[in-house]
């Protein structure tokens, strides 16, 4: 039968927010809405409307194209002399690894809503939203470290400048939280994703490593004793080149870093422009054009990675790339400044701080997209937590507390950020590979779970080497849910059904009702046979000392998810055994779900409805827990309760009744 009637309870509108108020909440009201986009991007164009690939790319690219500022050192630091071949080892795992993941996920997630959402959609109940607590917790990690590291990068190559580093060498904490703040200032001020901004950025930074690039080869190719040198120190230290791999794959967890930027390239996917005929369900262009984004990322970061180690290492002095040398955190750098001179390493050193800040502006515009799409849905975060500023003002004091613990320092964050990237890729993988399996994709499910286990092996080899990433992962994971929770009770008795649609049947009961007294009976259903509805009638009359005359329609909640924090309401009529009027309803809460029937009805007849109860059993605590997790407990105080929040009028609020 057809839905005639769709409408939102009705709810008190509060008083206008005062000018600042109104100003940090901003655009909350359309957050959130359908499903829509939120945070500080733009809702994403049409298919058709979008950039092209390319361009998109760059956007991306800031972030994973951005870690070269750091990448060869931190790799000189992890393997030494071995540090080209574990940047080889590092690129097969990108090419052969993360690339295929990310590439399937952008089939599975053309919407920009990544492996989260794709394991989301496996799990349901509490089991399933605590998974996803715990993944936004190491996402956290990711995007949040990515700001602070690429800030604290950033105030590196600036400290060590030569023209500057006289005046600023003891300045580095506080340059990074500058850095830090003024992020966070141009996103209170509203941050638009300049996507041009991002192609020159990209463009001028990448043409900048070529040119180092090329010059360290030359220099490497006419100093011909440097290749001899570094191949007797590493036949020395190594013995053959078979344990040279051997060591190469033991240290390649602590070179994860040349992995980040893949979950940035799916959370892009929706500003791609696909083809004309991309419908919403299958944007086929959007999906294509994405897979050349991360192949053309990934082949152009591999080039590079295996380039840029391979001339630092040969390079430049082991003790450099140590806590204090001119090469630590900057090592291409140190190349721009020692092989082309100090202007031209001045303009690196600028198109490195500009790339690695607008890097911190990308990971802030992730922060902004991923919690807001999860956390009040799940009733797990505030209303205001939809809105840009109030969220963007935590995470800036969040990032301040993450620089102030790590003193700023680039190689004391690697192990964090590392922890983040590859838990992300990881619970990428393991999406597809359950993808591929339910597809009946044979060869793929059994390639992806070789992948899920290379990843799930770099994952615990990074949390053992270096602890401190998980730790800091698990004070996101411990805050964000703790907070969630804490949200969650605060809100129990909000009233979060988003929309009421009653099919004719119930529309008919309602209406009947209306011409008299308006009165519905709260039934738990049981047998549902004759013998329940009169003597539940005979039970309400009783008690209520309700005259025999009076007329009844029964309501039926049956809960669904009761993880669930809001969503809409489908009302269904039917006549029982001839004679008893019976409205049915699915909802992850009784109480709400009756609230929002009985405002509804008020709202479309202009009746005051009452609505008759029997006290449950049990202790008010234990009823409580359970309508905090199942949905159920004494549904009789909570409903009246939510009615209450949700209608302070007594004149105009549904009236309860209880025997």
């Amino acid at each position: 039968m057809a839905t005639t009637e769709h409408s939102a309870p009705s709810r008190t509108e509060p008083a206008p927010p005062g000018r600042l108020r109104a100003w940090m909440l901003e655009g909350l009201s359309d957050m959130g809405k359908g499903g829509g986009h939120t945070g500080p991007h733009a809702e994403p164009e049409p298919p058709h409307q979008g950039q092209p690939w390319w361009r998109v790319m760059c956007l991306t690219g800031v972030d994973y194209f951005s870690t070269l500022g750091y990448q060869p050192g931190i790799a000189a630091l992890a393997a030494g002399l071995l540090s080209p071949i574990a940047t080889i080892v590092l690129v097969v795992v990108t090419l052969a690894g993360a690339l295929p993941v990310y590439r399937r996920v952008a089939e599975e997630s053309p919407h920009g809503e990544g492996s989260i959402a794709m394991l989301e959609r496996l799990l349901s109940f509490w089991q399933g939203k605590l998974f996803v607590l715990t993944l936004l917790g190491f996402a956290a990690t990711d995007f949040l470290i990515t700001i602070t590291l690429s800030a604290a990068d950033a105030s590196t190559h600036l400290v060590e400048n030569p023209h500057l580093t006289g005046v600023l060498h003891d300045q580095k904490m506080l340059i990074t939280l500058v850095l830090v703040a003024l992020l966070g200032a141009v996103f209170l001020k509203g941050f638009l994703e300049a996507i041009g901004v991002a192609v020159a950025l990209v463009g001028a930074y990448l043409a900048l490593n070529a040119v180092v690039v090329v010059v360290g080869l030359y220099h490497v190719i006419t100093a011909g004793h440097v290749v001899t040198d570094w191949s007797s120190a590493l036949t020395t230290q190594h013995g053959n080149v078979f344990v040279m791999i051997g060591v190469a794959l033991l240290v390649f967890p602590k070179l994860a870093l040349g992995l980040s930027g893949f979950e940035t390239g799916v959370a892009v996917m929706p500003h791609v422009k696909g083809d004309p005929d991309d419908t919403e369900a299958r944007p086929a262009g959007r999906i294509r054009d994405t897979k050349k984004l991360l192949t053309t990322a990934a082949l152009i970061m591999s080039v590079f990675l295996i380039t840029t180690s391979f001339i630092t290492t040969l390079l430049i002095p082991e003790k450099e790339f140590e806590a204090g040398g001119q090469a630590n955190g900057r090592a291409l750098a140190y190349l721009a400044h020692d092989y082309l001179g100090n202007t031209f390493g001045t303009v690196y050193d600028v198109s490195t701080i500009a790339i690695l800040w607008f890097a911190g502006a990308s990971a802030m515009a992730g922060l902004l997209n991923l919690m807001p799409r999860y956390l009040p849905r799940y009733g797990m975060a505030p209303q205001w937590a939809r809105a840009v500023r109030p969220m963007v003002i935590v995470f800036t004091l969040i990032a301040f507390l993450v620089t102030w613990i790590f003193d700023a320092d680039v190689n004391a964050q690697g192990g964090a950020y590392a922890t983040g990237v590859l838990v992300l890729i990881s619970s990428a993988a393991i999406a597809v590979t359950i993808a591929a399996r339910k597809a009946r994709q044979r060869n793929w499910t059994i390639a992806f779970a070789v992948i899920s286990a290379v990843f799930l092996y770099t994952t615990v080899a990074n949390v053992i080497e270096r602890p401190d990433g998980v730790k800091i992962g698990a004070c996101f994971i411990a805050g964000i849910i703790l907070v969630s929770l804490l949200s969650r009770l605060a809100r129990a008795f909000e009233l979060r059904v988003t929309s009421v649609t009653l099919d004719d049947m119930a529309q008919r009961f309602v209406r009947d009702l209306a011409s008299r007294r308006m009165r519905f009976i709260a039934n738990e259903p049981d047998r549902r046979d004759i013998a329940e509805y009169r003597d539940k009638i005979e039970q309400i009359r009783q008690d209520n000392d309700v005259p025999g005359q009076e007329d009844f329609v029964f309501v039926e909640v049956t809960v669904t998810d009761p993880s669930e924090f809001e969503a809409g309401l489908t009302v269904r009529g039917e006549v029982l055994h001839g004679r008893y009027r019976v409205l049915t309803l699915e909802s992850s809460s009784v109480p709400n779900a009756l609230a929002a029937l009985l405002l509804h009805a008020r709202d479309t007849t202009g009746s005051i409805p009452h609505i008759y109860f029997e006290w449950t059993e049990g202790g008010p605590f234990a009823n409580l827990l359970r309508f905090f997790l199942f949905g159920q407990g004494e549904v009789a105080p909570v409903t009246r309760e939510v009615l209450r929040e949700a209608e302070p009028d007594r004149k105009r609020r549904p009236k309860v009744h209880v025997g």
